[in-house]
């Protein structure tokens, strides 16, 4: 019975091993013509063969690897989903220990499918295992990133292109005529001219199309590129791009079998030259490899002296990068390829290039942070060295593979190629455009002293770009400027100007601005008092009046004032405290005021446009706010005279009163300068010394018959009234001055009396209409509401009698000075 048993285990095992033999032959015959095939590319063959080597052992070890190489297979056809399925498999048998690359990958698939939490694990995990390779570092930020930019799209906008799109292939298009109405693109859709189908994606071989838009900007049909096998053959042709004038063609053409021409199967670029409707024979770029590297994705400078390509030779920096090579002329040859370094190419592939405008390098890869898949970079040539690729981010970009641009020159508009969610097919044709940016401004304009709207103020906008427009507000202070006014990249100066206020100025910018935006700029409008104003702090060395450095940047605010308001005229006047003779505080005084008169000459004010007056000690301070000096605060309202001072119960604070009363300040005389004199005469002739200002001294011209003509100031303006002695109670303007008044705004409708449409209607003023003068200024004393009539006949400007001027006080007339003096 054992010997019976021992005869059947023997006799199994003798009918067993052969069995077995052939079995593993069987599993290595079919790994072998997987391996070969994944080694020539053919990765949809390689995948059929796999599965067969999976079914024919048992081999855990075995099965693991086949598992590894089909799912590297699926990667590179880019079947993300089954990729990522198998990725999984090898992480639950643990084969990262073994290959840890496989972490890096799952991450990558996890990526590109969305799957960002498991992505990150990934990458952590592979960071963990790997922490040297710079690609999970790079995972990591290109997660971050991604999210960051879906949240927060650019401003381009993107549009598939159905009709020229079909459930096969559509990428790389580039413009094909010079009007940029027709495309030439890479497609495997039904009609191309290769016969094959390829082992790598199990689709027809690619060629070139032609599409072209019709009148309406619609897309017609799509043809070949050629018919005639010269540029379309039988291997693949693809991702071409013309230059000179769209008559010279640089294109890829690879082969899937070895022929005559190529005992290889790569990739190499060819130029064809169009005429008409034929092509010429293509010629081979000798760029350097041999007949198995993959040589393609050519783009040129416009002098077609350059050329940026793809390729995976040997000394490279990862798969495929950008290489670069020159030649002298366009009949030469090009020189030795060079690799364009590690500021653009990286570990993983680098293709799809696009030159624009022989300085900015378009180009797609899967190395740099990115979205997933292939993302669209650019690259600027600065000096002869290309700067940092900066990813496009999304909607150009996005989670699958995004590559071949182009752009229309001059323009933000153009196409490129995406296998994202949503398409068509599987690689579709995408146009692009970035909307111009909209920028409006607008604003409100108010009165600082009251808040109230400044109607009709003029503001005017003048950009760098030399552009200037103005307008004008409304009855509520608005003013805006339209989208057609405002430009990118462009700065604007804004003047705010109207009667009675000091000019304001403001700045917006649109340079670095890259999103609409609505401007709003409102201004505060500072009314032109008739009081003084004090400036800064000036301080002189004792008894002197020589204007130091460290107070000159108190004029600096004068100074501008100044510069924005042309046409004011103003009186500078200084003051001292009450100690020392009235002579000697006189002279100070105004010494003083010139070396401040001087000092504005010399940054370009016209002497013309100050009056320089010292006032000593006459004129104690009024403060018109609280003001605190070393301590003391001062109420509004306190008259700094020597009863307050001396009323003062520390000697530090009567000499802070004191220091108030050291001042310099300036008032408007008059609004309506015109440039008379030259920057080079002396400031002497205006100047004057006040011995008694409560005295106004004001000099006149007599005519031929006694007439007295006196110079004043009506509402800013100057004029000169004639004194009537006969109408003592006179106050009348003629019609012509009173029409100047009216159009340049010193007096408006609302200062007539009665109906302003019936008096102002007839595009003149009816006489003896009557308006109200706000002030009216003769010498240092000022009438504020008066009435005055319009009388046409009268010739003299403006006439006045003498009860008038009685209200600027009691007067004298000094024939012989030719002086009116009011006490």
């Amino acid at each position: 019975m054992k010997l019976f048993k021992g005869l059947i285990i023997l006799f199994m095992l003798m009918f067993l091993m052969p069995e077995q033999g052939l079995a593993q032959r069987r599993y290595l015959r079919r790994l072998a013509a997987a391996e070969e095939a994944f080694s020539n590319h053919q990765y949809h063959n390689a995948l059929n063969r796999y599965k067969k080597a999976y079914n024919r052992t048992r081999d855990r070890d075995n099965r693991n690897y086949i598992i590894f190489q089909m799912a590297e297979s699926y990667r590179f056809i880019n079947d993300t989903r089954r990729a990522e399925v198998n990725y999984r498999r090898l992480l639950r048998a643990n084969y990262d220990e073994k290959e840890p690359i496989v972490l890096l990958h799952y991450g990558d698939m996890l990526r590109t499918n969305e799957k960002y939490d498991l992505a990150e694990e990934a990458y952590l995990a592979y960071i963990e295992k790997e922490p040297e390779d710079p690609r999970g570092h790079v995972g990591l930020e290109s997660i971050k990133l991604a999210l960051e930019w879906l949240e927060n799209p650019t401003k381009y906008e993107v549009v598939n292109e159905r009709r020229i799109n079909t459930r096969d292939d559509e990428f790389a298009p580039r413009y094909a005529d010079r009007n940029y109405r027709s495309i030439i693109f890479t497609s495997n859709r039904d009609g191309v001219t290769g016969k094959g189908i390829d082992d790598w994606t199990d689709k027809n071989y690619t060629a070139l199309f032609y599409a072209r838009r019709d009148p309406k900007g619609d897309w017609g049909t799509p043809v070949l590129a050629d018919n005639n096998n010269l540029v379309n053959t039988g291997s693949h042709e693809g991702v071409a791009i013309f230059k000179q004038r769209f008559t010279n063609l640089y294109f890829t053409r690879c082969y899937s079998q070895r022929t005559e021409e190529e005992s290889g199967m790569g990739c190499q670029i060819y130029m064809a030259t169009r005429g008409g409707n034929s092509w010429s024979e293509p010629v081979k770029l000798e760029l350097g490899g041999d007949s198995t590297n993959v040589v393609g994705h050519p783009t040129l400078s416009s002098d077609e002296l350059m050329i940026i390509f793809s390729a995976d030779f040997e000394g490279g920096i990862g798969g495929k990068d950008l290489w670069i090579a020159t030649r002298e002329s366009t009949t030469e040859s090009f020189g030795m390829a060079r690799n364009l370094g590690d500021i653009i190419n990286t570990k993983g592939d680098e293709m799809f290039p696009f030159l624009r405008e022989d300085s900015v390098l378009y180009f797609s890869s899967n190395g740099h942070p990115g979205m997933g898949g292939l993302d669209i970079f650019k690259s600027t040539l600065v000096d002869g060295e290309w700067q940092k690729p900066v990813n496009m981010q999304y909607p150009i970009n996005s989670p699958g593979d995004d590559f071949g641009i182009t752009f229309k020159p001059d323009e933000e508009k153009g196409f490129f190629s995406s296998n994202r969610r949503g398409g068509r097919g599987g690689d579709d044709i995408y146009s692009f455009i970035k909307p111009p940016l909209v920028f409006t401004l607008q604003g409100v304009i108010r009165n600082e002293a009251n808040l109230q709207f400044v109607p009709d103020a003029s503001i005017r906008m003048v950009g760098t770009d030399g552009s200037s427009v103005e307008g004008r507000t409304d009855a509520r202070g608005f003013y805006s400027f339209a989208p057609s006014q405002l430009k990118p990249g462009t700065t604007y100066e804004l003047t705010v100007n109207h009667d009675g206020f000091f000019t304001q100025t403001g700045k917006i910018t649109t340079v670095d601005v890259f999103s609409n935006r609505d401007f709003k700029l409102d201004f505060m409008l500072d009314p032109i008092p008739d009081e003084a104003i004090p400036l800064p702090e000036i301080r002189y060395e004792l008894a002197k009046w020589d204007l130091l450095p460290q107070y000159q940047d108190s004029l600096r605010g004068l100074i501008t004032i100044l510069d924005q308001n042309p046409t004011i005229v103003i009186e500078l006047a200084a003051h001292t405290d009450s100690r020392n003779t009235f002579e000697f505080n006189d002279i100070l005084s105004q010494r003083r005021a010139e070396s401040v008169v001087n000092y504005l000459i010399e940054r370009g004010i016209p002497p013309d446009r100050m009056v320089a007056r010292g006032y000593g000690k006459r004129v104690p301070r009024k403060l018109e706010k609280d003001i605190t000096v070393d301590g003391y605060t001062f109420e509004e309202g306190t008259l700094l005279d020597d009863p307050f001072i001396e009323s003062l119960p520390t000697t530090s604070q009567r000499e802070a009163a004191h220091q108030l009363n050291r001042r310099t300040e300036f008032r408007v005389l008059s609004r309506d300068y015109v440039p008379r004199r030259t920057a080079a005469q002396r400031t002497a002739e205006r100047i004057e010394v006040v011995l008694n200002p409560d005295e106004n001294i004001v000099n006149y011209r007599s005519g031929e018959h006694g007439e007295i003509s006196v110079p004043c100031i009506l509402n800013g303006y100057n004029l000169i009234f004639s004194l009537d002695t006969r109408d003592r109670n006179a106050l009348r303007i003629s019609l012509e001055q009173a029409l100047r008044l009216l159009t340049e705004g010193a007096i408006n409708r609302n200062d007539f009396e009665g109906d302003a449409e019936r008096i102002l209607g007839e595009g003149t003023i009816t006489d003896r209409a009557v308006f109200n003068i706000s002030e009216l200024r003769i010498g240092n004393k000022t009438l504020e509401n008066i009435k005055v009539t319009v009388i046409h006949r009268q010739t003299e400007p403006l006439v006045i009698g003498e009860n008038v001027l009685k209200d600027y006080g009691e007067l004298n007339i000094d024939r012989d000075k030719q002086q009116i003096i009011f006490n």
